[in-house]
């Protein structure tokens, strides 16, 4: 089990943390600590800001918490697995999910994409910042992944480094243990991209030029056709057991 306190509330501050530092709390966060969590002056918090690990810290503030007194570090800063989950963007609720589910399986960076048969016309990418802050809040992560702008699905397989494993999972691909699968691919030395696509799949042309990427592995994710927000936790998992931190490796 990891060991960190699941109890005790955590808050993530754009902040430096070190020893004795006070930072000053803005209003959404006075607000959760003293209406939603009726926390006042002295109560004790984990704060943390993604560089420099996880602190206990204590509210300051005389009506209201408006501030918090660095204490002590309870866990150094780690790093993610270089894993970007790359995806074709989904409405509302369902993306929320999406971007929070990716965050608790350990994504690094969530880059949208934009497919012929992408649902979501445009994507908030602030929202999507805020799921993955609160994600990490309340799951004990310490990294805060980085969102990256929505492009065209073309304009991103141009620009990726080529050196990276690009994990494209395709439900048209020929049902095959997908474990097996992932221990046969290349070592992912240079970092992972896992795709998924939308839920009405990729366009012909766009499988033909996946399939033209260098270091490149169609992965089926079973015999069952998945939803997209879905098949994101599916993927990721099975990415993480066999090429990821679940299994010991890093990328």
């Amino acid at each position: 089990m990891p060991s960190h306190d699941f109890r005790a509330p955590r808050l993530f501050v754009d902040a430096p943390l070190a020893q004795d530092v006070r930072v000053p709390l803005d209003r959404d966060q006075s607000n959760y600590l003293g209406n939603v969590l009726r926390l006042a002056a002295g109560a004790e918090v984990l704060a943390f800001n993604g560089r420099d690990g996880e602190w206990q810290a204590a509210i300051e503030g005389r009506k209201r918490p408006d501030g918090l007194v660095i204490l002590q570090q309870t866990r150094p800063q780690d790093a993610l697995t270089d894993l970007t989950y790359v995806f074709a963007p989904l409405k509302h609720a369902r993306l929320d999910y999406m971007v929070q589910k990716a965050i608790e399986m350990g994504a690094a960076s969530l880059q949208p994409v934009l497919t012929r048969f992408t649902q979501a016309s445009r994507v908030n990418t602030e929202r999507m910042r805020a799921n993955v802050v609160e994600a990490a809040e309340q799951c004990g992560i310490l990294s805060i992944a980085t969102v990256a702008e929505p492009v065209p699905l073309e304009r991103y397989l141009s620009q990726r480094a080529a050196g990276r494993l690009l994990i494209f999972c395709d439900e048209a691909a020929e049902e095959q243990n997908p474990i097996q699968s992932l221990r046969g691919a290349q070592e992912a030395g240079h970092g992972i991209d896992v795709l998924i696509g939308p839920e009405g799949g990729f366009a012909e042309e766009e499988r033909a030029l996946l399939l033209r990427q260098p270091s490149i592995l169609r992965l089926a994710l079973g015999p069952r056709i998945m939803r997209a927000d879905t098949a994101a936790v599916a993927a990721l998992a099975l990415v993480q057991a066999v090429l990821g931190d679940w299994g010991g490796k890093t990328a």
